[in-house]
């Protein structure tokens, strides 16, 4: 019930938003000198929002998403032993935010020179491919840990090498389905050079040919790619996600006679609420604000919230940042292997460590380990 008020909220105020708020959709008017488009839209591309917010943010994610995938991508190849449908989905979900954040720089780059795109018209198309890519690929990603933890908890006994094999298939089918479904990203034009300046933009403006048969020429792609996405790969994934939170929360508090269950309820309860954060932040408000907006501009109706709009998709790439805490409350080795990857310490030095501690008896008269002969090691704790 909770979550139905909040995506209510959220859809009603950006409703309400888009039509009352000032500023005008970044529409511009194709003439022989360059795309047109009004003060209004002109003074938002020169604000400090899009020149300095938005670099400042994206270089936090850049700095933060680069070493915090880089290292999870490197404990799940390289310090992960045994792997599990879990380690696979997130691991799976950090090379989707590792290719994210290696185009951030390209993104800086556009705003710190005024919104200003230098690369040319396909490395704009990669770069905006990339950044939708990412966030549906996260949630789809999220989505399949969230039930894969319920199944978990549901079906203790179920077999680990025949859910491995499901986990790497439904990850080649995310991939494959994302890959597909961005095809439409790439057959129109995404920059267009503002008219009296120096300002050439990368998918900030949506160009209108006044004189064409069709004078919303790169609104049709756009269009039916984010209601298609938005319907497939969040609202559905949304509903599945909230059923298998409830249901996981149902089964754990069913099972609470269970002295184990106490600390697996807390931690399926921190991840819920990481994942509720990562949605509230990063998908729900850019979801909306792209099903809004698109429509507002394909009935032609004027969208005065495209400030706001763009400062949700800007946001949404706060998930970069924010899936790794999702591994570190998911799985007790993951943080394991990150402790013991900063302290420099290897697996074979890790697996020493245990097998000979546990070849020792604890004394809590002499709060010492004791070893089958006379020696004796002292205790720390």
């Amino acid at each position: 019930m909770n979550s139905k008020w909040i995506l209510s909220l959220l859809l009603v105020t950006g409703f309400a938003f888009a039509v009352n708020a000032q500023g005008r959709s970044f529409i511009g008017i194709l003439t022989e000198d360059g795309t047109a488009i009004d003060d209004v839209a002109l003074a938002i591309l020169q604000s400090g929002l899009t020149t300095v917010f938005f670099p400042i943010l994206y270089t936090v994610v850049f700095v933060v998403g680069l070493i915090a995938n880089g290292m999870a991508i490197w404990v799940f190849l390289f310090r992960t032993k045994k792997k599990h449908p879990s380690s696979i989905y997130m691991a799976n979900l950090a090379l989707a935010d590792l290719l994210f954040v290696v185009w951030m720089p390209l993104k800086i780059s556009y705003h710190v020179n005024g919104n200003n795109w230098l690369y040319g018209e396909p490395l704009c198309k990669v770069l905006v491919s990339f950044f939708y890519g990412n966030m549906y690929c996260s949630v789809l990603f999220i989505t399949c840990l969230s039930v894969q933890r319920y199944w978990v908890v549901a079906n203790p006994l179920s077999s680990q090498r025949k859910n491995n094999k499901v986990a790497i298939c439904v990850c080649v089918a995310i991939w494959v389905f994302i890959w597909i479904t961005s095809i439409p990203l790439y057959l129109y034009d995404h920059t267009t050079k503002i008219k009296g300046t120096n300002m050439t933009t990368c998918h900030d403006v949506i160009v209108i040919d006044p004189n064409g048969e069709d004078p919303y020429p790169n609104i049709k792609y756009p269009f039916f790619y984010f209601m298609f996405m938005a319907t497939v790969s969040f609202f559905i994934p949304c509903i599945v996600l909230i059923v298998a939170y409830v249901l996981l929360l149902k089964t754990l508090g069913s099972n609470m006679v269970d002295s184990s269950a106490t600390k697996t309820r807390s931690k399926a309860v921190m991840l819920i609420v990481v994942v509720l954060v990562t949605f509230l932040v990063c998908f729900i408000p850019s979801n909306i604000m792209l099903v809004v907006h698109y429509v507002l501009v394909k009935t032609k109706m004027v969208d005065r919230g495209y400030g706001f709009y763009i400062t949700s998709l800007c946001l949404a790439s706060l998930n970069s940042c924010l899936d790794p805490f999702i591994y570190y409350f998911v799985s007790d080795e993951f943080r394991a292997h990150v402790k013991n990857t900063l302290l420099c310490r290897s697996n074979r030095t890790v697996e020493q460590e245990k097998a000979a501690y546990s070849s020792m008896n604890y004394s809590r008269k002499n709060r010492s380990f004791v070893s089958g002969s006379t020696n004796t090691e002292s205790s720390t704790c």
